[in-house]
């Protein structure tokens, strides 16, 4: 079993993927010769070719609408937009063909397409590079939203999402490429969607979170069971459907939960799981549900950036605040 960083996994799995199903191809802006701008893709041209890997011109309108094309004829794309801040173009399509073509033809076609984009800040990188804007996708029907945490995951849940009939968008924490190495069994072995993962047992409050946020709120979590204070970490991973079912369960043992997300306040998903308890786990709260967020803000330059995303000790002072309430 090879130890591998985000990027590495996210690579073995495309890897996998292309040579186990003829019907994938990949397409995107560099993702072919020069393996795309994060490596991600890197070797992939030289060993599949450049009909199933290949270069695209620098439109992510046109990367949609063939991914939506491709999909609906049979064929499973894994197309590429290089950064979240880029993906504004796309929605057209996502919004008004990928997501709705299986309800259009009435079952007839599907689309089975992957979108896979780099995410979230923390590399200090230009303006429109590190965008949070995953509350927005999740709200278009019919279009499922995954974000891996670990290499593990970003392996099993992107084979998961090239395998799925449905559309997937596929987020990729940037912070977290190279951040990292764990053991990834290469065995083309998916990890299920649609199914949040409980990456600590706690008794006293639950912390929900995703992608990169999850590196900040296990720490959290370590530094407060040196209080004494029993943290359950719930890593979300598939954002649209969320597994409202898991989330419910561990805060009515808990009786209190924080919700940590890197984008913005104001209409992020953190408040969409904070209503969902609120409407079905009233009875077992002991507290308010917290949340711990980027502020309602463009994403600063790399000065500010570190001011920007929730850290530690914001996720530590937001849970000292719920442990107040008996």
């Amino acid at each position: 079993m090879a130890e591998l960083t985000m990027i590495e996994a996210i690579r073995a799995a495309l890897f996998r993927a292309l040579t186990d199903d003829p019907d994938v191809i990949i397409f995107g802006e560099d993702v072919g010769i020069d393996g795309g701008v994060f490596r991600a893709t890197d070797g992939l041209i030289q060993r599949f070719g450049a009909s199933r890997v290949r270069d695209t011109p620098l439109s992510e309108t046109l990367i949609a609408g063939m991914a939506v094309g491709a999909a609906a004829h049979g064929l499973r794309p894994v197309a590429e937009i290089q950064f979240m801040g880029f993906i504004y173009p796309v929605l057209d399509q996502l919004a008004n063909h990928a997501s709705r073509l299986r309800n259009r033809t009435r079952g007839r076609l599907t689309c089975p397409m992957v979108l896979r984009a780099p995410f979230g800040g923390g590399i200090k990188a230009p303006e429109h590079h590190s965008e949070s804007t995953e509350a927005m996708l999740a709200h278009i029907p019919g279009l499922r939203v995954v974000v891996p945490s670990s290499p593990p995951r970003a392996y099993g849940l992107l084979l998961a999402a090239i395998r799925d009939p449905d559309p997937v968008v596929f987020l990729e924490p940037k912070r977290l490429y190279r951040s990292t190495s764990e053991e990834v069994e290469d065995d083309g072995e998916a990890l299920p969607l649609d199914k949040a993962f409980v990456l600590r047992e706690g008794e006293d409050v639950t912390i929900v979170t995703w992608g990169a946020m999850v590196a900040e709120a296990t720490e959290a979590a370590q530094q407060l069971a040196e209080t004494g204070v029993s943290v359950e970490l719930v890593d979300l991973a598939t954002l649209k459907p969320i597994d409202r079912a898991t989330i419910r369960s561990s805060v009515e043992k808990t009786g209190r939960c924080v919700v940590v997300h890197e984008a913005p306040l104001t209409a992020g998903l953190g408040a969409e799981i904070a209503a969902d308890l609120a409407e079905h786990c009233l009875t077992s709260l002991l507290a308010p549900i917290r949340r711990v967020t980027g502020y309602d803000t463009v994403m600063p330059y790399l000065r500010l950036e570190r001011h920007y995303l929730p850290n530690t000790a914001r996720i530590v002072e937001a849970v000292g605040g719920v442990m107040e309430f008996a």
